[in-house]
């Protein structure tokens, strides 16, 4: 069997580590990973793959820097040409990104039946290009993996599944990794006495509904700017974030680094005070190293994660950031329950990939 995993940001990276180590351990399976190049910068692609230890892409796109429907796009050109090329069994992706619906458009267009791991989250914000691209990836696939049961309920609700399509609770790939390299990351990184941290909260911003707005941006900094006077913030900044705070000659008065390897921030992770995030992932990565959440958006994919207290929706108001912050220590956050399978999805995948 050959499997054709199409990737192209830095948590599909991680995602994809997993999975590919259990396809390795399987005899007769060919995996080739094909990386678009959405995201280019070495920080943020290069070093993944180095240190995870992932094989390295078998095919390079080389398709970053242009808009959404370009991108997309170009990505959908390329990839049909080698889906010719390559003819595989099976088309893997993961997530949400461009580089997620890109890979599903081509297959399906072709007939290659789809594996979308991830599949099920809503965030029900029609206005998020992620949500977009999960539901469009989702009603193409053939192999529909829910991290969590919310996110079967929600395919249940939409009338899933259709003709052939066979949805399974996989549990959630990013406890696989996170699990696996914990054990690691102690003798991979120097993070922490290098910046010589203590106690701080660990901060990133990067999702277009507050990078592109220069309110919501403002009000992010000036809390985080609060909250930094109390905490040290450390921000690994997304070099497109840094890029529109510099062009709008915004400060941002907090510990900006520049962004990370998966060791790097596991370590960051493990030591810090609380996380304060937009990230989808690293609202569950917060999770599975036990540390209490605030989120900079208006609603979440991770609704378990709301429900057990273990995260916090602030949007991008100042005034509600900063009560969400004042209010952590009151909070009773269950970080014992099982909501993302306990570390055995890449199995799962793999063994119904092989049977089905």
């Amino acid at each position: 069997m050959k499997v054709l995993t199409v990737v192209g940001a830095r948590p599909q990276f991680v995602k994809a580590a997993v999975v590919s180590r259990a396809f390795g351990a399987i005899a007769g399976v060919r995996e080739l990973i094909v990386h678009t190049g959405q995201h280019h910068d070495a920080n943020m692609s290069d070093v993944f793959f180095d240190e995870m230890e992932i094989p390295r892409p078998a095919f390079h796109l080389g398709i970053h820097g242009v808009g959404h429907g370009a991108m997309t796009g170009r990505m959908i050109e390329a990839l049909e040409v080698l889906f010719l090329q390559e003819k595989p069994d099976r088309v893997l992706v993961y997530g949400d990104t461009n580089s997620t619906l890109a890979g599903a458009l081509a297959a399906v267009k072709l007939h290659i039946p789809i594996a979308h791991v991830e599949a099920g989250l809503r965030s029900f914000n029609m206005r998020m290009p992620e949500e977009v691209n999960r539901i469009l990836t989702d009603r193409v696939s053939k192999w529909l993996f829910c991290p969590t049961q919310t996110a079967v309920d929600n395919l249940n609700k939409e009338g899933y599944p259709f003709s052939n399509m066979q949805v399974h609770l996989s549990g959630d790939v990013m406890q696989d990794a996170a699990l696996f390299y914990a054990e690691r990351s102690p003798s991979r990184s120097n993070v922490i006495s290098k910046l010589g941290l203590k106690s701080f909260v660990l901060c990133t911003i990067h999702r277009a509904e507050n990078t592109d707005d220069l309110d919501r941006l403002r009000a992010i900094a000036a809390a985080l700017s609060e909250i930094h006077r109390q905490t040290p913030v450390v921000c690994p900044l997304h070099p497109r974030t840094r890029k529109l705070a510099a062009e709008n000659k915004l400060e941002l008065p907090f510990t900006v680094i520049d962004p990370v390897g998966y060791f790097d921030m596991i370590e960051l992770l493990k030591h810090c005070q609380a996380v304060v995030t937009d990230s989808g992932g690293l609202q569950k990565e917060a999770y599975f190293f036990s540390k209490p959440c605030i989120t900079l958006r208006d609603e979440t994919e991770w609704t378990e994660l709301v429900d057990s207290d273990c995260n916090v929706l602030a949007g991008a108001n100042r005034e509600r950031i900063l009560q969400c912050w004042s209010t952590l220590p009151q909070r009773q956050p269950d970080f014992n329950s099982r909501l993302y399978g306990g570390g055995c999805a890449a199995e799962k995948i793999v063994d119904t990939l092989l049977r089905t």
